[in-house]
Order: C-alpha cells, then structure tokens, then sequence
C-alpha cells in the first residue's frame, strides 16, 4: 500500500504532466529567468533628526483607588489594617500633591513669560554637554564685532550695459555652482524666519519656528562619526549636517508663539532680536545668554521688525495695520505708534542710507514709501493697561513701585494722520503708493537704499528703482511703475510659509536676492529682474524652501527652511 494519499497522488501526476508540457514548450528554465525585482530607492529622501528623546507625560497617570490598591490580607490584625489604612491615606494625600503641582506646571507653562530668560532656561532639552558646545560656539563669533555694512546709492550703477552684464554674469558663475552641502532638522515645527549671521568664518544661521523656537545652526560644524556593528564608519547621505540647538523665545510653544522675523544687532551683531505672535519682541545676548523682553502689546500680534544701521531705534509693524516707533535707549512707554492703514501691514522696511524712509507691505494691496519726519511731528494720545513686566533699563530704579502694568504706544491714529495727508505740508509724507493685484506679503528695500522688491498673492515679483534725486526733493516720487515684474508662484497654501523675496545684504556685490518655488527649488534674480540662478536637487530635496536668507559677508552662501522644519546649506560643492 502506497505512504501518499489519494489527494498527493493527483497533485504529482499534475506537477509531472506540466513539466513534461514546459519541456514541449520549451520553457522548462523559464522559472529561472524570473527574479524578483528590489523596489527602487525614491528619488529624494528626508534627513533624518539624530536622536529623538521621547515626550514625558505632563502629569502622572491616573488610576482608581482599586487598582492602585494592593491586595489585602483576610487575616490581617485590626492594629495591622489601622498601620495600612493610615498609609494608604498618606499615599493618597502625596500623590493629590503631586497631581496638583504638575497641574500647575503645566498652567504656568501656558502663560506667556515677561521676565528674563537664561541660556539654561531657554535650553531645558539640551544636556549639559550640548550647552556647553552652545557657550562655545557663541563664544567664537564674538571675538570680531560685526556691524551692518551699506553702500552708496551710486554703487553698481553703470554707465553703459556692457560693465552691468559682465557683473551680472560673474554672478551667474559664482551662484550657479552652488549645491546642497549640508542639512539638519533645525526646528521643531515649520520655519517662519531666518537670517544669517555675518561673521565670515562660520555659517551660523538662526531660524525661527511656528512655535516660538529658535534653532541655532552651525552648518559647517563636524559631526562625530557613528561606527556601524562591525565597527565600519562609513558616509550617510541622509545623515544631518553640523550641530544645532533649539532654544524656546517665546511662550507659550504653540502657534500663538510664531517668530515672524529675526534681526541681528546693526551695532555688532552680538544680539538677535526676534518678534512673535505671543506679541512681543525679545533680546538675546549672545554674550550673556539672557533672553530680555524689549516690547510687548495687549494682544496685538507682531509682523515683522527692523532697525537702521545706527541700532538705537527699531520700527515694527503689526497685524492691526500700525507701524510703531521705539528708540531702544529709551523706556518702552515712550514708543510711538502710527495707525498707517486698515488692514495688516506684513512687513516694514527702513531704508538703510536714509532711516528715515520706510516702505511698508500691507494686506491693502498697496506698498507705501513714507518719510518719517512728518510723521514724527503729530501729537498722540497715551493708552495705559496692558499687563507686562518693565524694560531693563527701568527694572533697578521701579522695583518699589506697581509694575503689573506698562505704558502702551503714544497712539497717532488715522484720522490724525489722513488729517496730515491732506494738508500741502503734509503731500511728501507718502513718497510713493503702489498697488499690486492682491495682498502685499512683503516689501524690503536692498542694501543700497535705492532699490525695493515686493512679493504679493497676485503672483508677481517687483521691483522699483528709485532714483536718489527723488528721495533728496521734498515731494512724491513722479512715478508709480515697477522697474521690472516677474511671474512667480506665490499661492502657498495653508501648510507652507508665505513667500518672501529677501535681499542679500551684502554690499560687496552686485544687488541680488531670493525667494523659494513651489517647485522645491530656490531662485535667485538681479536688482534689474535678471535670473541669476536657480537652486535644486531633486535627489535630496522633498519640500518646498519657503523661507531663504544669504550670508551678509560671503556671496556664496544660501540658507532655507521648509515646513518641517527642515533647514539647507546651499554653497561650493568643494567647501
């Protein structure tokens, strides 16, 4: 009697009458041929963050008091279950304790902070290491003061266009070589800001978050190498690139807490000012690593920020449509606000070789040149009540008296204003309005005070070249046509930061500047509209650069962020 069963049988007198019908066909190596195929890498992949440290629970977990309970001896004495009962409410009161003050924690990790903040505050994620490789780092660009350098309104000017093309193509040359050299995961969440600081031996460059953080970027800096199992240490392509450090501005970490702009201390650069949704705007000393908060609003959110040359002064311009005035030798209670316009001016820009003029973007579809003499001659009304903390420089002499409460802008309003406007006197306070589409995202003038470009929803990119005649007569500019417009997609979405043309400020070349494309790229146009370059690298690129800075002191240096808050070094492939 056959060991296979009657099923087995079949099933090999079938496998055989196929075989004796591949043999036939010819196929019998058929099999052999076909091999499973591996699935190709994806084009481009994301870096990778280093380490990820897992999130602790805000408050201990709660249970009911039957599971918390331990089992319970049926023969247990009556002075032996008193013991019990007296320790078990014992527990019971410390564990309420606990759960009370980590409720309070995390309240008061909710409320925005007035008061000054150290490095150690700042960096409460960082071990003690990784701060004291911060400290370093600082430590080794404040050696050089670095102050913001401009030029004339003549410089690259030229008197035939031969001279301008041939600076034009040396541009070309030296930003058409750049590549992706090194990337990190600098931020937690979606970068809104960047800017780069100007010392020319590092590329340290800070980026501002949807949150309130600061990411601190030394893109250049070595990475210790990790030996693989068999102790190899070999090259990751998706590994990060230098070192950074997350440091928490604003608070609450929420999207109430986005840096909408940074800027370095005109004077030196030893300090970075940072504005926020959290609608207020802070000092950091890169020397002493404290954190102090230089203005505050009763719930007015902050758009954007900048300061002339000189660094005692600082406009700011807000989403309720008013540009304010702060002398930073001076308390706070002093600055002055301008109610400009109706709707939200996204940013301001003062002119760096006549601070007096500002170009400000609003969501009017309008960018206005205002000379601020005339402003500054307008009587205000002073408002009081909104809660904060005093300025340094007041703290020492005012800690006898009240101070849970600040002095708001002297407030000029736009009646006041329009009031201004329609009298001769006041017919140059506006040089220039100019009108786009749709909203105006930003508007920023180059670093010789004589150009401006401005990035707006109807998908155009413009620029105005102004002459410095114009600026020196005392009445509006004759013209109210862009030097030049170029198509460019700026309908970012919801999930993307908004599109913002930045100028080089590098003085020591021809003017040029970038902005992001929804095409993961980055371009890069001349003062008169020319393309200089376009930035990508489809390998290693998977989002959309929406926030770009350049390095104020060495041309081939471009910096970008994306909305995870991925960051890029863009330079020499042979750096």
């Amino acid at each position: 009697m056959s060991d296979m069963s009657d099923y087995e049988q079949e099933r090999q007198a079938t496998i055989a009458r196929n075989r004796e019908l591949l043999a036939k066909l010819g196929l019998v190596d058929a099999s052999q041929a076909i091999k499973p195929t591996k699935a190709g890498k994806s084009a481009a992949k994301p870096v990778q963050p280093r380490v990820k440290k897992p999130k602790e629970p805000a408050m201990p977990t709660r249970q009911s008091t039957r599971l918390r309970r331990a089992p319970i001896d049926p023969n247990e004495s009556p002075a032996a279950k008193k013991k019990r009962e007296r320790e078990e409410e014992q527990k019971r009161r410390e564990e309420e304790e606990e759960r009370l003050e980590a409720a309070e924690r995390e309240r008061e990790a909710k409320r925005p902070r007035h008061h000054d903040l150290d490095l150690e505050t700042l960096t409460e994620e960082l071990t003690p290491e990784e701060l004291t490789d911060l400290r370093s780092t600082l430590s080794t660009i404040l050696q050089t003061p670095h102050p913001k350098r401009t030029s004339g309104d003549d410089a690259y000017v030229f008197d035939n266009d031969a001279k301008e093309n041939a600076e034009v193509q040396q541009l070309k040359d030296t930003l058409g070589q750049l590549k992706v050299v090194s990337r990190a995961k600098v931020t937690q969440d979606r970068v809104y800001s960047a800017a780069y600081h100007p010392e020319p031996t590092k590329d340290l460059i800070f980026f501002g978050d949807k949150h309130g953080q600061l990411g601190i970027w030394d893109a250049r800096a070595p990475v210790e190498e990790v030996a693989d199992e068999d102790g190899d240490v070999a090259p990751d392509p998706d590994a990060e690139g230098g070192k950074y450090w997350r440091l928490q501005m604003h608070w609450p970490a929420t999207s109430k807490s986005s840096i909408s702009s940074i800027k370095f201390d005109p004077i030196d650069a030893f300090s970075v000012f940072t504005s926020a949704y959290d609608c207020s705007i802070r000092s950091l000393s890169l020397t002493s690593g404290i954190a102090t908060e230089v203005y505050a609003t009763d719930g007015v959110l902050l758009t954007s920020i900048d300061l002339p040359p000189h660094g005692h002064e600082m406009w700011i311009a807000d989403a309720l449509g008013g540009v304010t005035h702060m002398d930073l030798r001076a308390h706070r209670s002093h600055a002055k606000r301008y109610e400009l316009s109706t709707q939200k001016i996204g940013s301001v820009s003062v002119n760096p070789t006549r601070p007096y003029f500002l170009v400000t973007a609003s969501n009017s579809r309008e960018l206005k040149v205002w000379d601020t003499r005339m402003l500054e001659t307008l009587s205000s009304r002073s408002l009081r009540s909104a809660p904060n903390s005093p300025s340094p420089s007041s703290r020492a002499s005012s800690k006898a008296k009240d101070n849970s409460v600040m002095t708001l802008p002297n407030e000029v309003d736009s009646e006041t204003i329009d009031k201004l406007l329609a009298t001769k006197k006041g017919q140059s306070t506006v040089r220039a309005g100019w009108s786009h589409g749709k909203s105006v995202s930003a508007a920023y003038w180059d670093p010789r005070g004589r150009s401006i470009v401005s990035t707006s929803y109807d998908d155009t990119i413009r620029l105005w070249d102004i002459k410095p005649n114009w600026m020196d007569k005392d009445a509006p500019f004759p013209t109210s046509r862009p030097f030049s417009q170029i198509k460019h997609n700026c309908q970012t979405g919801r999930w993307v930061s908004v599109f913002k043309a930045q100028w080089s400020s590098n003085p020591d070349v021809y003017p040029h500047f970038t902005i992001g494309n929804m095409d993961h790229s980055v371009d890069i146009y001349g003062c008169k509209g020319d393309h200089i370059a376009k930035l990508s690298d489809r390998t290693k690129l998977t989002a959309v650069q929406a926030v770009t800075c350049s390095h104020p002191s060495v041309v081939e240096r471009v910096a970008t962020g994306n909305a995870s808050g991925r960051c890029v070094l863009w330079a020499p492939e042979d750096l």
